[in-house]
């Protein structure tokens, strides 16, 4: 067995401990992944309360691990016109403000109102998000959400992506939103690794069931009823090999702390996507 990918921690698994961005970013380290994904809000705290990005830009490079994705929700793909303009400047600010970080990337998920909106409308929306991104400096994610009432299924974002016109646009997938969306896992084999910005990484129960399973029911690699050996094997065979970030929303960890949390966390997922030698 071999694991060829590399390792990230989306900050939202260390939410129970309310910990600051400084003290997210050297859990991650100290527990031995290389990549972390912040969250915008927990950036803006840490401005709030006196911090500046160059200092908190320090401290990331000096705990040797990489900002390689950022968690925001812009409106960028709105029904209503004002909305959709306010997501764009909102995702301006934010883009800047991570830019300044050398964060590389930032998830574009399907946030706000976008029931009415059509699959070609959201890719015309997406080709403007990452022209902005990329004249900033970063890569938008196209994310989709299993519970949103468009962009819900991979085969929505491979359109979007396709359609956006979009030179060499990347997904972001997550098993926990292919199974409530009920995409098929086996369409990850149409895609290629260079098609896939990042991967997270969760597992989740037989119960409750798909139709009322929440985030918080997320758990961790191996421990649910998740086909991560397969998902390994179909992204190990695209190509891909870049992060597979873990990401849980668990509310209480029952007195285990943060750092423990983060290395079990750790384990879980390279024995869980780990390949053999022929996958």
């Amino acid at each position: 067995m071999t694991f060829p990918f590399k390792l990230s921690l989306n900050a939202s698994t260390l939410f129970p401990y309310k910990l600051g961005v400084e003290e997210q970013i050297a859990v991650a380290a100290e527990a031995g992944y290389a990549g972390i994904e912040l969250w915008v809000r927990d950036i803006d705290a840490y401005l709030a309360g006196g911090g500046k990005l160059p200092e908190l830009r320090r401290h990331i490079e000096a705990s040797g691990i990489a900002v390689v994705n950022a968690i925001a929700f812009w409106s960028w793909a709105d029904s209503e016109e004002a909305a959709r303009r306010k997501g764009f400047e909102h995702a301006k600010r934010e883009l800047e403000l991570l830019a300044e970080l050398g964060c590389a990337a930032a998830a574009a998920p399907p946030f706000g109102s976008v029931a009415g909106v059509s699959l070609d409308d959201m890719a015309e929306q997406f080709a403007k998000l990452a022209k902005l991104s990329r004249g900033i400096g970063l890569e938008p994610y196209l994310e989709f959400w299993g519970r949103a009432s468009k962009l819900n299924r991979l085969s929505e974002a491979v359109y979007v992506a396709m359609q956006s016109g979009v030179k060499d646009a990347r997904l972001l997938l997550d098993p926990f939103h292919m199974y409530t969306g009920e995409s098929e896992i086996e369409g990850i084999g149409f895609l290629r690794g260079d098609r896939i910005g990042i991967v997270h990484v969760n597992d989740y129960p037989a119960e409750p069931a798909r139709a009322m399973i929440a985030d918080e029911d997320r758990v961790f690699p191996g421990d649910g009823i998740a086909p991560s050996a397969r998902i390994a094997q179909l992204l190990h065979a695209s190509g891909y090999d870049g992060y597979l970030s873990l990401e849980l929303f668990t509310p209480d960890f029952n007195g285990r702390t943060a750092l423990e949390i983060a290395k079990h966390g750790l384990e879980k997922a390279k024995a869980s996507y780990s390949v053999t030698a022929a996958g």
